[in-house]
């Protein structure tokens, strides 16, 4: 018995099958086509779930889940992705449970990203038995899931946790979401090395201007670089002690490509943290890398396909359990 799964970001779309300890067994990937038409991204989804049905594995497919960059409708079955214009309200979990190769009777389950990433880390990542955690994922875009009472909280939608648009400065830039000043503006991938660009930083003649990058040029050394993450740890840091306040949090776990650039941005997280989180209840959480590095996102979709059941629950308020 193996678990589909099938993680859908802003720069890339993976699938993966994976057995009932939490081990990827077959992968595919295919890049995000995010500014083309809605036709051409489903494409590509169904174009990953064509190669995962080449293998032998598939036979034994019993579920599907599917994480998405938000925000997402887990009730009506629709994502809306803010990095990606052409799917608005788009049917994802009927168009991928029409896929031919899907078969008859596996209903595919909806949540947003950092949600199947949430749930993968308490399965088996570095939130396993922690009872009230906030998983981030820091890449093309932020966004977040939370465990609360040793249950995934994933809220009526499916979006609880969203960190990424979380205001933390009122007169900030207007995010693509339509807030201004929001988490993602300052502390994605797209903003840490769009903020280096402007202060005269330029990557190694022939590389892109990406975070991965900028990271390297903070690790040698670089102040424009180092004040590029400097900047996306502090809004970071306000908007996870703005989370502590709410919910008390007894770690926060950060996931997502920007996370390996290691302390180049986890330095400056904790360091600002200090100074944000301050009350007894919100001092001192600790914030420790994702123990799942990038396949958090396909593990937490498989995760929530095989908990369906209970993980629908949290639209009455109770809540879903992870298979632990």
């Amino acid at each position: 018995m193996v678990y589909g799964a099938l993680d859908i970001g802003g720069t890339k779309i993976a699938g993966a099958l994976v057995d009932g300890e939490g081990r990827v067994v077959a992968a595919a990937r295919r890049p995000t086509p995010a500014r083309e038409s809605a036709e051409a991204m489903m494409a590509a989804v169904a174009s990953v779930v064509d190669e995962l049905a080449t293998r032998p594995e598939w036979a034994s497919l019993s579920c599907m889940g599917i994480g998405s960059a938000g925000p997402v409708d887990t009730h009506a079955g629709t994502v809306s992705p803010v990095n990606i214009p052409a799917w608005r309200a788009f049917p994802l979990v009927e168009r991928v449970r029409n896929h031919p190769a899907v078969p008859d009777g596996v209903e595919p389950v909806l949540v947003g990203d950092a949600v199947a990433m949430a749930a993968a880390e308490h399965w088996i990542g570095a939130a396993k038995g922690v009872a009230n955690a906030l998983c981030m994922v820091v890449s093309t875009g932020v966004g977040g899931g939370l465990i609360l009472g040793g249950s995934l909280h994933a809220g009526t939608t499916g979006n609880a946790g969203h960190i990424g648009h979380i205001t933390v400065d009122q007169n900030g830039p207007v995010c693509p979401c339509g807030a201004r000043g929001c988490v993602e503006r300052y502390a994605s991938g797209t903003a840490i090395a769009a903020h280096a660009l402007e202060s005269g930083w330029a990557p190694p003649a022939g590389l892109p201007a990406t975070a991965r990058e900028v990271a390297v040029s903070a690790r040698a050394g670089d102040a424009r670089a180092l004040a590029a993450f400097d900047r996306a740890g502090r809004a970071l840091a306000a908007a996870v002690a703005a989370t502590a306040a709410l919910v008390e949090l007894d770690l926060v776990v950060v996931g997502g490509g920007v996370s390996q650039a290691g302390e180049v941005l986890f330095a400056p997280l904790r360091r600002h943290l200090k100074s944000y989180a301050v009350l007894d209840f919100t001092r001192d959480v600790p914030v420790v890398p994702a123990g799942l590095a990038l396949d958090a996102g396909l593990i937490g979709a498989a995760a929530a396909g095989v908990g369906a059941p209970r993980l629908s629950r949290s639209r009455a308020g109770t809540g879903g359990r992870t298979p632990v």
